[in-house]
């Protein structure tokens, strides 16, 4: 069963913070209703309020659905909201005008203070959800100003004076105003959160582009110098074979053994690209990830190990920092390395995840979402980490350690000399 609040943690950080804003805007509705419909209740009788608390109900709805169509149009999910806009002003007018036909042909006395409530409450309202359906400064300073104006120009049936209706006027457009500025400001934000997510997984990207950068600079420097030996000496061969010169046998040898050359210095850039050393891996993690915003702790000696086995622990280390920044949450990650029992063991722990439920595959599938990103073998998920370390004899254990913690460990065994030697630098 899914536990308690499980949905929330299954959100990340701009899901959750589109859905306090939705739900914010949602309270707005909910705040007027309890501010003009339920109040006017203990102001005029029984029939009355409850036909100005109907309407407001009905007008809070209508908000809160343009708001939350405003938002997913802001998001880009839906296209521009405006029939519901004009179905909102629509209503609002309504709303507005059978509250000044309560307050004129009403009983006189308290009615009209809580008829006035409602005329100029849900203009208010009207006027700050409207502007997040509708771009540029200009058009949500339109929107609010057409709002109050509007409010003055209906206060003329009740015989207002002059002065009260500008006075209304000026409290439409502060209060409206308030409330637009309000709204805007949690779209920008909510934007903002976006954006900084979308820059987090571009930044990831950029990595694994340089990476490959880097590689393809190493390869065309082994590369290109001999290659173009080759091509000379070849054409060189061709012409003293054409003149029966037995000169060519020699240049023909000496480019068997640059191709043979080439062939070790590609195994070797592509052997130094596949290897992770355990020690640049543990000081790239901590880099990437402060970079990042995340507190990280990297503890442990390193010196001693077999290179084997550095390989094997950095590319663990590698696998882990990639899916903390694409995948997790995280606002601290701690990486420890220790010797225990003749093994070295490897935990990375990080917060800021969504707790999974049940056991068996489904764990193991969130699992390796977490840990490993693609899922693939070579180097890809539990399943091309645990390839890694079965050729060291490694183990590799990950799961939840905790709420909203998730533990990776691997164990990987020492030789009995390696074992001393790092036993002696670590007392």
């Amino acid at each position: 069963m899914r536990r308690p609040g499980g949905w929330w943690r299954t959100k990340s950080t701009p899901e959750k913070v589109e859905t306090y804003t939705r739900w914010s805007f949602h309270f707005f509705g909910v705040i007027e209703v309890f501010a003009l419909g339920v109040s006017a209740y203990g102001r005029t009788g029984v029939g009355l309020a409850t036909v100005l608390c109907l309407l407001v109900v009905a007008h809070a709805a209508v908000c809160m659905l343009v708001s939350s169509r405003a938002l997913d149009w802001t998001r880009g999910r839906r296209p521009q909201p405006v029939r519901l806009m004009w179905t909102l002003v629509v209503v609002s007018a309504v709303v507005s005008t059978t509250a000044v036909v309560i307050a004129e042909r009403g009983p006189a006395g308290e009615v009209e203070t809580a008829a006035g409530s409602v005329y100029g409450g849900v203009l208010c309202f009207a006027a700050g959800v409207i502007t997040l359906g509708v771009s540029g400064r200009r058009r949500m300073v339109a929107v609010v100003g057409g709002f109050a104006v509007g409010a003055g120009l209906l206060t003329f049936p009740l015989e207002m004076p002059v002065l009260a209706s500008v006075v209304l006027a000026g409290l439409v457009m502060v209060t409206g105003g308030f409330l637009a500025i309000t709204s805007i400001f949690s779209l920008w934000l909510l934007n903002a959160v976006y954006a900084l997510d979308d820059a987090k997984e571009t930044r990831a990207r950029l990595a694994v582009a340089e990476e490959r950068l880097r590689f393809g600079r190493d390869l065309h420097d082994v590369m290109g110098r001999n290659l173009a030996v080759i091509a000379l000496k070849s054409e060189l061969a061709v012409q003293l074979s054409r003149r029966g010169r037995p000169e060519a046998v020699e240049q023909m040898i000496e480019v068997q053994r640059i191709a043979q050359e080439s062939q070790r210095e590609v195994r070797d850039v592509v052997r130094g690209y596949r290897e992770a050393a355990l020690e640049v891996e543990l000081a790239g993690a901590r880099g990437v990830l402060t970079a990042a915003g995340i507190t990280a702790k990297v503890t442990g000696e390193t010196a001693g190990l077999p290179a084997e086995v550095q390989s094997a622990l950095g590319w663990v280390v590698r696998e882990a920092t990639t899916n903390v920044l694409r995948h997790g949450d995280a606002k601290k990650v701690a990486v420890t390395v220790r010797m225990s029992g003749g093994r070295v063991v490897l935990t990375v722990e990080n917060d800021g995840v969504a707790e999974t439920t049940g056991d068996g595959p489904s764990a193991e599938s969130a699992d390796t979402t977490r840990t490993g990103g693609s899922g693939g073998s070579g180097g890809s998920g539990l399943a091309g980490l645990r390839e890694r370390l079965s050729a060291v004899d490694g183990t590799l254990e990950a799961g939840p350690a905790g709420r909203g913690v998730f533990r990776l460990t691997a164990a990987v065994p020492l030789p009995d000399a390696t074992a001393g030697a790092a036993l002696e630098v670590a007392s």
